[in-house]
């Protein structure tokens, strides 16, 4: 995770983007691996950890109707999330999580370790679904974390 965080930061850096973040499942720990590099003040505007479904209403103006009819966890809420993040943040890119981390929490349908990671670039905006098979919480959230940083800096390049 480090020695992404630090290519992500030091590729904005040089680049003069600015990167924000809306965090669901992972609780604030893609925010904590990119602030954990020096020098992410000049590329790291804003990290929002959107828990609940309420913060995801009230802070990020998801629409409601989104959440009760596909979930907090759906393609459609993680889009949601990410335009209205880059709607806030008005940064170069914007990136939305939401998922399931269990251990419990799970359905059939959406079963723990079932992630949507959001990325939005001038009007670019591209929604990844991911099912991470381990069921450690802990190891879903830090999953996650790396495939953010990853798809972030692919898409800085």
């Amino acid at each position: 995770m480090k020695i992404i965080s630090r290519k992500l930061v030091q590729l904005l850096k040089k680049k003069k983007l600015k990167i924000s973040l809306a965090e669901s499942c992972t609780g604030g720990l893609l925010a904590s691996s990119i602030t954990s590099v020096s020098g992410s003040s000049e590329i790291f505007t804003l990290g929002l950890v959107t828990y609940s479904n309420q913060a995801k209403i009230n802070i990020l103006k998801v629409r409601k109707n989104i959440i009760t009819k596909y979930g907090a966890v759906s393609h459609e809420t993680c889009l949601s999330m990410v335009k209205n993040l880059n709607k806030i943040s008005k940064t170069n890119i914007s990136v939305s999580i939401t998922g399931i981390a269990g251990p419990t929490g799970g359905s059939k349908e959406k079963p723990v370790g079932l992630v949507y990671i959001g990325l939005k670039k001038n009007n670019k905006i591209s929604i990844n679904k991911y099912l991470f098979k381990n069921k450690k919480r802990n190891s879903i959230q830090k999953a996650a974390v790396n495939k953010a940083l990853n798809l972030a800096l692919s898409l800085a390049k």
